[in-house]
């Protein structure tokens, strides 16, 4: 009977042991981060120098995979449709929390993944053509006295530049007309040419351009001023409306991914965004490193995806 017994225990902590052990082997192959948009991208840049250094925390390799279009939807479905076991990742960005006021998409971001952290955010801007109003009060005053005359530029329909010009005229009771481009690239290109006035954007790659005097920012986007050109007030400041996150960009996985993997990859980012080095590349792209639980974005996710989609229905806003 002792000997039984003893067989028994031995059982039960072999089999407690090897439960302990399955449970601790995540990652077991490499890694993959989706993104969905194109080399040179914000979203791009955050995975590409990332990458390594969760590649060295979590002793498996981490790579990088490129699936634009469709706002990033592309990306997302792919990740929402691969085996929930930390593998596959999200690198998402605020057009997450925005796409399904204007696509009927087959999955649901708040639903259907889990978020990881925040890890970076970097400001939105109003730049101008020299040409046009010089700060928001003046534009406020021309837009009043000239309803639906003046014009703003963004990357998209039912882009987040979009929704910050829709939000700008709901907010401050003007009507400046929408010009939709496809993506920020030629948009920007136009606005250096003066052919267009106005355009809404992420600001990193304006920033030399508003140094050198050839564009005028009237405001960032943000809970803080553009560290690169800190003379410039936060658009809220100069009497725009009150936007308090910037262009974010977060780690997700599919919703049934084990919590001891959501938690392992939770913290993975931390010494990383630390990194002197991330900080500095972070820095030289007008990127602020951010970090923190898993709570904390899920909660921003829901801010954020319920904001945008009042200001698509306050605004009246129709994909394309």
């Amino acid at each position: 009977m002792e000997s039984l017994r003893s067989c028994a225990l031995a059982v039960a902590v072999f089999g407690a042991a090897a439960s302990a052990s399955a449970q601790n082997v995540f990652p077991e192959r490499a890694l993959r981060i989706v993104v969905g948009f194109p080399a040179s991208s914000t979203a791009d840049i955050v995975a590409r120098h990332l990458a390594p250094r969760l590649s060295e925390g979590l002793g498996q390799a981490v790579v990088v995979d490129a699936r634009p279009g469709a706002g990033s939807a592309i990306a997302a479905e792919a990740v929402a449709r691969s085996s929930p076991d930390g593998h596959t990742l999200l690198l998402s960005t605020i057009a997450n929390t925005i796409l399904a006021n204007f696509s009927k998409l087959s999955f649901d971001f708040r639903k259907d993944f889990a978020p990881i952290s925040l890890l970076a955010e970097t400001p939105g801007l109003l730049a101008a053509h020299p040409s046009a109003p010089h700060s928001v009060k003046e534009l406020i005053a021309a837009a009043k006295a000239r309803p639906g005359e003046l014009a703003y530029a963004s990357a998209g329909t039912g882009t987040v530049t979009h929704l910050y010009g829709e939000l700008f005229n709901l907010q401050t009771g003007v009507k400046l007309t929408h010009i939709p481009y496809k993506g920020s690239g030629q948009a920007q290109t136009d606005l250096l040419s003066g052919q267009i006035k106005l355009l809404f954007t992420p600001a990193a790659t304006l920033v030399p351009h508003i140094k050198a005097g050839r564009l005028i920012a009237l405001g960032s986007i943000g809970p803080a001023r553009l560290s690169a050109v800190p003379g410039v007030p936060r658009l809220v400041d100069a009497g725009g409306p009150g936007v308090a996150a910037g262009l974010g960009v977060g780690l997700n996985a599919p919703a049934a991914t084990p919590a001891g993997a959501v938690a392992r990859l939770t913290r993975e980012p931390e010494p990383a965004l630390a990194e002197a080095e991330v900080r500095r590349r972070f820095a030289d792209q007008n990127l602020d490193p951010l970090g923190g639980s898993s709570e904390r974005f899920g909660a921003l996710i829901a801010q954020e995806t319920e904001k945008w989609a009042r200001v698509v229905k306050m605004a009246g806003i129709k994909g394309e």
